[in-house]
């Protein structure tokens, strides 16, 4: 197939050019292709099977303040593609968030749960799903959450780097969601398209759950550093303009009506990542 990889540059990006690997990928950044063009999206779809959008606007915290940018990349960008993607027969598969939903349940999110986003970012994230599922009858959105890898910066590089600057870290443990390893998504996503799937909405997370604190100890124990020096707070110590959902595990039901398995453990990924020399600071 011929696929065309959008926001090729960012972490996620770099990995799907790896699992897509066996299929014709021509992967674009930002400066190749501007979202917020609906015409310059319908020129870049022409001759291709699939469009991948892994591009996104995110600043969650500077949303707060000035969210027109997140609006143009996140809401109209993912339906631009969607609309070019149906004007050449083709698939679209999307990347979105956990921030579409507000955080407040107590058991994973199914797939088909209501979008209440709390934040701009998280506005910006839920309008553009609608709208891209709306535009093309062809559009699967996979949404993700808690991402690290080996081509950027993410929560669990930022710990590795202040272990080399601090005795003790503090981190919250009341915020719970499902670390992710890049490389897994990108496999998954590509296992969507090799399926041949069409049209749904899909959780691209680990298998699992745990806390900021979890995560940022077993990221310690993997490294080879002790974990006793990775301390428990709470939210309120760490106060930002854009509210986190508290509770950010999703369900992975929907993978089974495509034949589909969810991505592996958490803590298995995270082993992983480290073996492979993806985890560093």
């Amino acid at each position: 197939m011929r696929i065309l990889l959008v926001g090729a540059n960012g972490m996620l990006g770099h990995d799907l050019r790896g699992a897509l690997e066996h299929h014709d990928v021509v992967p674009v950044g930002s400066r190749e292709l501007d979202v917020r063009d609906a015409a310059a999206c319908v020129t870049a779809a022409e001759g291709f099977d699939v469009i991948v959008n892994a591009s996104a606007e995110n600043g969650v915290d500077a949303a707060e303040a000035d969210d027109t940018s997140a609006r143009a990349v996140n809401g109209d960008g993912p339906e631009h593609l969607a609309l070019a993607a149906a004007a050449a027969g083709a698939r679209l598969v999307h990347v979105s968030t956990d921030y579409v939903f507000d955080g407040t349940a107590t058991s994973p999110y199914p797939e088909d749960a209501p979008r209440n986003p709390l934040s701009a970012y998280g506005r910006s994230k839920a309008d553009g799903e609608v709208r891209a599922l709306a535009a093309n009858h062809k559009t699967v959105v996979v949404r993700t959450a808690w991402l690290y890898g080996r081509n950027g910066s993410s929560f669990a590089s930022t710990m590795l780097r202040l272990a080399g600057e601090r005795d003790t870290l503090q981190v919250v443990d009341d915020q719970r969601g499902q670390p992710t390893y890049t490389r897994d998504l990108a496999e998954q996503i590509a296992a969507v398209i090799d399926a041949g799937v069409e049209r749904a909405v899909l959780h691209g997370t680990s298998s699992g759950e745990t806390t900021w604190f979890g995560f940022a100890r077993a990221i310690f124990e993997e490294a080879g550093l002790d974990p006793e020096r990775v301390l428990p707070t709470d939210s309120t110590a760490f106060q930002r303009p854009a509210p986190r959902p508290t509770y950010s595990v999703l369900g992975h039901d929907a993978w089974a009506a495509h034949g589909l398995s969810p991505i592996r453990d958490w803590r298995e990924a995270l082993a992983d990542a480290v073996a492979r020399g993806d985890l560093h600071a």
